[in-house]
């Protein structure tokens, strides 16, 4: 659990003037001032806490966060520049993207959870009412083949049901391999609109 570092702990280092500002404390941090380092997590803490345990909802998660930020504000703080904001607004925006990053790692980690369950998860098999759909749909297309001149039925019984190729269609059935081509076309057609099929 996150607790305050009182300011008069005895720490190594100079004292510190309770009046400095955040942007003061962060360049005595700089520096390597443990005194001023423990000022201003006294300062921030709270509110650096908020906005993390805003985005995670998880409290531990939350000070767990929270310790990184203040990790990194230790690490870094050289990098602070005041002319370009507060050195609230920085360490905010620090606390936000690693809160973000968590979320974002965790909801990974649900999603690739998730994916290996579904991909072991074993569904019902109903091999019954396939079997009987496979059935239905091979009498549907029974009767439509017989809707169908013969010399159609020849050409796309030869060409889907036997495997044959155009050409060996052709010469099977003695005719020209674009008659061939036309019967089955004509034959498709004719079956997808006896099945109700949309084009």
């Amino acid at each position: 659990m996150l607790e305050l570092v009182s300011r008069d702990s005895e720490l190594p280092g100079r004292d510190i003037d309770p009046a400095l500002t955040p942007e003061e404390l962060l360049e005595r941090v700089a520096t390597g001032d443990r005194q001023a380092f423990a000022a201003l997590y006294d300062l921030t803490a709270p509110r650096v806490l908020g906005l993390i345990k805003r985005l995670l909802k998880d409290h531990s998660q939350s000070e767990e966060v929270t310790q990184e930020v203040f990790l990194e504000i230790w690490q870094t703080a050289s990098r602070f520049d005041h002319a370009k904001g507060g050195a609230a607004s920085w360490m905010l925006t620090m606390a936000h993207r690693r809160a973000v990053d968590r979320v974002r790692a965790s909801q990974s980690s649900r999603d690739r959870d998730t994916k290996v369950g579904i991909r072991d998860f074993e569904t019902d098999y109903d091999s019954v009412t396939e079997q009987v759909e496979i059935r239905i749909e091979h009498e549907r297309v029974e009767r439509a083949l017989t809707r169908l001149t013969e010399l159609q039925r020849q050409a796309v019984t030869l060409a889907y049901y036997g495997g044959f190729s155009h050409s060996e269609v052709s010469t099977m059935l003695h005719v020209p391999i674009g008659t061939v081509k036309t019967r089955l076309r004509d034959g498709m057609i004719r079956l997808r609109d006896e099945l109700g099929v949309a084009s």
